[in-house]
C-alpha cells in the first residue's frame, strides 16, 4: 500500500520525553522558545514502520536480539537502490549510534599521542570523540567563499604529512554547512589519505537526505583502495526519524578493520541491536522510500521558504545553499554582533531555540543552525518573530 503523508500536520510532541521539545527549558532556560535545534524531525514515521512495530510489540517478548537475515538483506537492498553500492552482509556491523561508534573507533584505532583531523565548522561530537579518548585534535577548517564551503586540500595535505595523524573523521554530507561532496572532492581526499596512510571514518548519517541535482557518494565506493582504508557510518535515524530506537549500521569492507571494530563493540558490550530498532529499520528500508521522497520534497520546500523569506524581508540574514541534510546554516554576520549578542537575541528576544554556530567551532561564529524538518507553519512563526524583533 502507498500512503500519502501530510507533513504540514502539527504533531504535539510535548509530554513524550522529547529532548527537542520537553528539555527546552532545561537547556535554554525558557519553555516558550520555538524548538528548531536538535536534529530530529517533527514528522511521523512511515505508516509501515508503525505497523511493523505494533505487530512486534503485540508479540510481547523483547529478549536479546540478533540481526536477522531479512534485516541485513534490507540494508543491502537500500544501499544498492539509493546509492548504487553493493555491500556484503558481513560488512554490516552494529552500534547503538554513530556517536558511540566514533568514540569506539578513535579509542580502538589510535593510541595516546596520535592525532585526528576534523573539518570545522562541524558536528560537536566529532571533537568530543577525539578529546574523550585523550587524542590530539587537528583542524582542517573548511573554506567559505562566495557563499560556498569547500575543503582546503592544501592545508589538509600539510596536516596529513604529520606522521602522528592517523585518522580523519569526515562528515558527508556535511553537518552543519549542508554540502554534499562531489566525486572529485572525495577522490582528492582519498588520494591524500592513501598517500599519507590516514584512515577515513566517514559519518554518512545524512546520506539519504540529498536534494535536487546533488548525489551522495559513499566514500568506500570511490575505489578498492578507499574501501580498504575507510569505515562508513550509516543509520536510519536521520532518514526515517528513528533516533530514539538506538540503531546504526557501521559498514566496513576491509576484514581487518572490521575485526578491530567488532573487538571494540565486544569490549564495551555494545554489539547487540535494539529489538524494536531492527524491526523499525527493516520496515523503513523495505517500505519507506515513498515516504522519504515526499519528506525530501517538503524539506526542500521549507529550505526555499526560509531562504526566500530572508532575502525578501531580512536582508542581513541569509541561508547557505542547502544541498543535503535538513539543517539550514544561517549567516548572521551582517548584523555585526558577537556570538554572545547573537545568542541573546535569538533566545531572549526572538524566542527561538537554535544551535549557535560557535558550538561547531570558532569557524561557525556568526552563524546559527536551524532545523527545517518541521511544519511550514512553525517556520513561518519563527520568521515572523525574527522580522518583528529586527524591526524590519
Amino acid at each position: 500500500m502507498s500512503y500519502a503523508y501530510d507533513f504540514d500536520a502539527i504533531i504535539d510532541r510535548k509530554g513524550t520525553a522529547s529532548i527537542k521539545w520537553d528539555e527546552v527549558d532545561h537547556i535554554f532556560g525558557d519553555q516558550q522558545l520555538l524548538p528548531l535545534w536538535v536534529a530530529d524531525m517533527d514528522f511521523q514515521v512511515p505508516e509501515e514502520v508503525t505497523e511493523a512495530l505494533s505487530k512486534r510489540i503485540r508479540h510481547g517478548i523483547y529478549g536479546y536480539t540478533a540481526n536477522s537475515e531479512s534485516y541485513l538483506s534490507a540494508v543491502q537492498q537500500w544501499m544498492m537502490k539509493r546509492h548504487q553500492w553493493q555491500i556484503e552482509k558481513e560488512w554490516i556491523c552494529q552500534s547503538p549510534g554513530i556517536v558511540t561508534a566514533l568514540n569506539l573507533i578513535v579509542d580502538g584505532f589510535t593510541t595516546i599521542g596520535d592525532k585526528v583531523v576534523i573539518q570545522p565548522p562541524v558536528y560537536p561530537p566529532f571533537p568530543k570523540a577525539v578529546k574523550n579518548q585523550h587524542r590530539e585534535l587537528v583542524t582542517n577548517p573548511l573554506l567559505y567563499q562566495n557563499g560556498v564551503y569547500t575543503m582546503d586540500f592544501t592545508d589538509l595535505e600539510k596536516k596529513f604529512a604529520d606522521p602522528k595523524v592517523k585518522l580523519m573523521i569526515l562528515c558527508s554530507p556535511h553537518n552543519p554547512v549542508g554540502r554534499v561532496w562531489k566525486r572529485v572532492e572525495l577522490e582528492t581526499l582519498a588520494d591524500l589519505a592513501a598517500k599519507y596512510d590516514v584512515l577515513i571514518v566517514s559519518d554518512e548519517i545524512h546520506g539519504d537526505l540529498v536534494f535536487k541535482e546533488h548525489q551522495h557518494i559513499p566514500f568506500a565506493t570511490l575505489s578498492e583502495v578507499a574501501a580498504s582504508r575507510s569505515i562508513i557510518c550509516t543509520a536510519p535515524s536521520k532518514t526515517f526519524n528513528l533516533a530514539g530506537l538506538q540503531i546504526s549500521n557501521i559498514i566496513i569492507p576491509h576484514p581487518e578493520l572490521r575485526r578491530k571494530f567488532k573487538e571494540q563493540t565486544q569490549r564495551f558490550s555494545l554489539g547487540e541491536p535494539n529489538s524494536l530498532g531492527t524491526v523499525a529499520a527493516e520496515a523503513a528500508f523495505k517500505f519507506g522510500e515513498h515516504w522519504l521522497d515526499q519528506c525530501l520534497a517538503y524539506i526542500n520546500g521549507n529550505a526555499d521558504f526560509v531562504a526566500n523569506y530572508l532575502q525578501m524581508h531580512l536582508p542581513n540574514l541569509s541561508m547557505v545553499p542547502l544541498e543535503g541534510t535538513y539543517l539550514g546554516w544561517m549567516d548572521c554576520r551582517k548584523l555585526g554582533w558577537d556570538k554572545i549578542e547573537l545568542q541573546r537575541f535569538f533566545q531572549k528576544q526572538a524566542k527561538l531555540a537554535l544551535n549557535q554556530g560557535y558550538t561547531f567551532g570558532v569557524e561557525g561564529e556568526g552563524f546559527v543552525r536551524i532545523n527545517l524538518a518541521c511544519s511550514r507553519q512553525l517556520l513561518q512563526k519563527a520568521m515572523q518573530r525574527l522580522r518583528a524583533e529586527l524591526h524590519v
